[in-house]
């Protein structure tokens, strides 16, 4: 029982992660008392006890993950990979359909439903990362590694890619942008490069043009052109929960109105998930809620130390990788509740309301520990041979 308690890898990201998930239970309690009583019969603490539960279970995958030796990722993603497209497109086809976007998949018998893209975005990652490895040894090979990289990091990362976009053009986005920042830290040539961004754009054009002449095939299209028109307009009635967002930002964005004051929760639809970080600053003021952008800076900082003291090139690359996708979505999260960028859906990690998210989040950070102990692990390896 005590080995179970024993928290291995950086003890910096198990802190940040603590304070993360002990904040949450404080900003989701005030953020959904309004509507989980609406909802809930005047059940206030429902959406306190649930997080409570999704918290424990991504504290247990986070210890999981931690203890499994992170070599194993290697053939695991190989694997994964090539479960987890089949997956995709059984959510496209068989998943819970909400405002046209399946994204969400129950598993039978036990009615847990999750996103697969989650889980999609952390298994490409790892592929990618086991394949841009071993680029060195490619280029020093006789012959162009175009091929290789091709077939081995460019067509996985375009086909996950394609296959979230019907239903989730943010985390479409994130994944790409997340793969393209490994390609580039993984030495990939900047022609290649280039080619990929230009493919990746005459891809987007296709569909564009698709979908105009068949509305049917992509019918999200218009929700995705209406948000950045309303991003870039004025329109309060049409940009509804940005304009709610705004008004709790605005209320007292220095010193808050103190915990559990918060007047726009009953009127911001997402208070509890995608714009908490809104209710934040209304709350609490705009220096706390700069705190917790430094947690998340802090992570990326223990992200870039376990890379940089990695003593192999699929250990770096897959640290920075995963750290750097996570923080991306904290950014973007906070960059659409100050009004920075358009609506996009995706919860604020470890923060949010997110259900499987927060447990995929912990799988990451969890993932990323699992490198740090491996660190140790040869460091003490090595003064035992000198």
């Amino acid at each position: 029982m005590k080995n179970l308690l024993i928290h291995k890898g950086d003890k910096t990201i198990w802190g940040v992660f603590f304070i993360l998930s002990l904040a949450s239970l404080v900003l989701i309690y005030s953020a959904s008392s309004y509507i989980a009583v609406k909802q809930q019969g005047g059940n206030n603490l429902h959406f306190l006890f649930k997080q409570i539960v999704i918290i424990l279970i991504g504290y247990a995958f986070m210890q999981g993950m931690s203890r499994i030796k992170y070599s194993h990722f290697q053939w695991g993603s190989k694997l994964l990979l090539f479960i987890i497209i089949p997956l995709l497109l059984l959510t496209a086809i068989l998943g819970t359909n909400i405002n046209n976007a399946s994204r969400w998949l129950t598993i039978p018998f036990i009615g847990i439903s999750f996103q697969s893209s989650d889980l999609a975005k952390i298994v490409l990652l790892a592929f990618l990362a086991r394949n841009l490895s071993k680029l060195p040894g490619k280029y020093s090979q006789q012959g162009s590694p175009f091929y290789y990289i091709a077939g081995g990091i460019f067509v996985p990362a375009i086909f996950v890619t394609i296959l979230i976009l019907p239903s989730n053009l943010s985390t479409a986005l994130l994944v790409f942008t997340s793969a393209f920042y490994m390609m580039w830290l993984g030495q990939v040539k900047t022609r290649y490069l280039v080619a990929l961004v230009g493919s990746g754009l005459f891809i987007v054009l296709i569909l564009f043009l698709v979908t105009k002449s068949n509305p049917n095939l992509l019918p999200r299209v218009d929700t995705w052109v209406s948000r950045i028109e309303n991003f870039q307009g004025g329109d309060r009635d049409a940009n509804y929960q940005v304009t709610q967002a705004k008004i709790a930002i605005a209320s007292n964005p220095l010193f808050g109105s103190l915990p559990g004051k918060s007047s726009q929760r009953a009127f911001l639809p997402s208070a509890h998930s995608d714009f908490i970080y809104a209710i934040i600053i209304e709350e609490y003021g705009t220096i706390v809620g700069f705190m917790f952008i430094i947690l998340y800076l802090i992570l990326l900082y223990r992200g870039m130390q376990i890379a940089r003291k990695s003593e192999t090139r699929f250990g770096a690359i897959l640290a920075m990788g995963l750290m750097f996708s996570m923080i991306l979505q904290a950014m973007i999260n906070m960059g659409v509740a100050v009004n920075l960028l358009p609506v996009t859906g995706q919860p604020l990690p470890l923060l949010s309301l997110g259900g499987t998210s927060f447990i995929f989040t912990s799988i990451t950070l969890g993932m990323i520990q699992s490198i740090s102990t491996g660190l140790k692990k040869e460091k003490e390896e090595l003064e035992t041979i000198e």
